[in-house]
């Protein structure tokens, strides 16, 4: 920093006092959703996917029929949100709407094979980024123990 004299003074600051933050779950919370979400970005970005996307497809490949209302709201993902992910997902014809067998007034979502395809080359990678998240978690007990936690603050 320059002094009045024009001479350069060396700068001396503190440190800064983020407790205020530290101790805060919403903020820790948030913090870690971001970092998770560049890592996941990062390491699908071959794939073109999203978390979004990601967790449709997921939810569709192991719940194949089901009315997209019920994928939505599992998902926490309003209608409105929710319609251009899944018409950008039969765009890449990775899934499909049916009229669902219950309801005719509804739609039924499914994978297409090429769908089923991708799904389990997703899979792969999400193991191996699941690993690393296991393992910075201090393993499998930690881990489970940390989704409960989770769990039990979004009731």
């Amino acid at each position: 920093m320059m002094n009045f004299a024009g001479t350069l003074e060396p700068v001396h600051r503190q440190s800064l006092d983020a407790s205020s933050i530290d101790g805060s779950v919403i903020f820790q919370i948030r913090r870690t959703q971001s970092l998770l979400a560049r890592r996941f970005n990062s390491r699908f970005s071959s794939f073109e996917l999203r978390p979004g996307e990601y967790g449709i497809l997921l939810l569709i490949a192991t719940n194949p029929g089901r009315k997209q209302t019920e994928i939505a709201e599992a998902l926490g993902v309003q209608r409105a949100n929710f319609v251009p992910l899944i018409n950008a997902l039969e765009r890449r014809q990775l899934t499909e709407r049916r009229p669902s067998s219950q309801d005719r007034r509804s739609n039924a979502l499914y994978l297409t094979p090429f769908g089923e395809d991708f799904v389990e080359e997703i899979y792969r990678a999400a193991s191996s980024f699941e690993a690393e998240c296991t393992a910075r978690l201090g393993g499998k007990k930690a881990r489970e123990a940390f989704l409960a936690l989770l769990a039990r603050l979004a009731i």
